[in-house]
């Protein structure tokens, strides 16, 4: 797929990863919509260049007007968290802060439902998940279970989709604003997360973009999962 003159949405496109792709594709020709919730991520997005709408991914007739309102499109990535995500040992864990870390989960099969019909025949999705899904950490039962619900999804309707594409991109620890901590305890935090991976760095935005883009791009490829996690999963 050649993106100049395509049109894509980006859900979660106003902060972190989803930014940085929205950023890539108006860079490349497109014509990118970034949806969030928080005004002043907006505000960011627009003045990136970036056409903007707020709308939460949870509710799902304002995403299905969303989707109406700028059929037919050619690209849909999510990367919107959807909510909070709960952390920690598992038998400690409130199970009300772990049904609700599903959320990420409700707001990417809300995208995939309801966006899909809309998407242009050789139209590419892309979701984000997360390495936690395949290699979970101590702590990290909810996000492992979310991140491998998601992947499923994305097999399970890779199929059904064609001959439009589903695909998966899974970071490992990015250097985003999802931290949300003091520049020198940031760097504690994300060097003592990523010291004993093989590149011992937090990734930027930029690189796990990329990878949305390759994924766009890509016409052979669809039904996967790109890692883009220094080592991740080898650790």
């Amino acid at each position: 797929m050649n993106l100049k003159e395509r049109k894509a949405i980006v859900l979660g496109g106003t902060s972190g990863i989803g930014l940085a792709a929205a950023c890539m594709m108006r860079d490349k020709g497109a014509e990118v919509y970034a949806v969030g919730r928080s005004e002043a991520n907006l505000n960011t997005a627009r003045d990136a260049g970036l056409h903007t709408r707020q709308v939460d991914v949870l509710d799902e007739d304002a995403l299905q007007a969303l989707f109406e309102e700028l059929a037919p499109f050619d690209v849909l990535v999510s990367a919107a968290t959807g909510g909070g995500r709960a952390s920690g040992p598992f038998l400690k864990m409130d199970m009300a802060g772990y049904r609700g870390s599903f959320a990420k989960l409700w707001g990417y099969a809300n995208a995939v439902r309801y966006g899909a019909p809309h998407l242009t025949d050789d139209g590419a999705i892309v979701l984000v998940s997360g390495a936690p899904a395949r290699r979970a950490t101590p702590g990290s039962v909810a996000l492992s279970s979310v991140g491998g619900a998601v992947e499923a999804l994305c097999r399970a309707t890779a199929k059904e989709l064609a001959p439009r594409r589903i695909n998966i991109v899974s970071p490992g620890i990015i250097d985003t604003p999802m931290f949300a901590v003091a520049d020198e305890q940031r760097e504690a935090f994300l060097g003592g997360a990523t010291k004993n991976f093989i590149i011992p760095r937090a990734g930027t935005a930029d690189e796990v973009a990329s990878a949305i883009i390759f994924t766009v791009e890509n016409d052979f490829v669809t039904g996967t999962t790109v890692d883009v996690d220094g080592g991740w999963l080898l650790h």
